[in-house]
């Protein structure tokens, strides 16, 4: 069962906590990338999920 769908919910709406397995785990299952995908994301336009989300081509949450 994916993050997201276990009822794990990220600690903080609008920011990605890299540093938080469960953050990273849920955002990164979320976006449909890899935790290693997503730390690239974050280290290049920071933690704001919605800049996060543009950058993948996503939708934010």
């Amino acid at each position: 069962m994916s993050a997201s769908q276990d009822g794990l919910k990220p600690r903080f709406a609008q920011h990605i906590d890299i540093h938080c397995p469960d953050d990273r785990a849920y955002w990164a299952d979320h976006f449909g990338v890899s935790g290693d995908e997503l730390r690239d994301a974050v280290k290049m336009v920071g933690s704001r999920v919605t800049t996060v989300a543009a950058h993948l081509g996503c939708q934010a949450a």
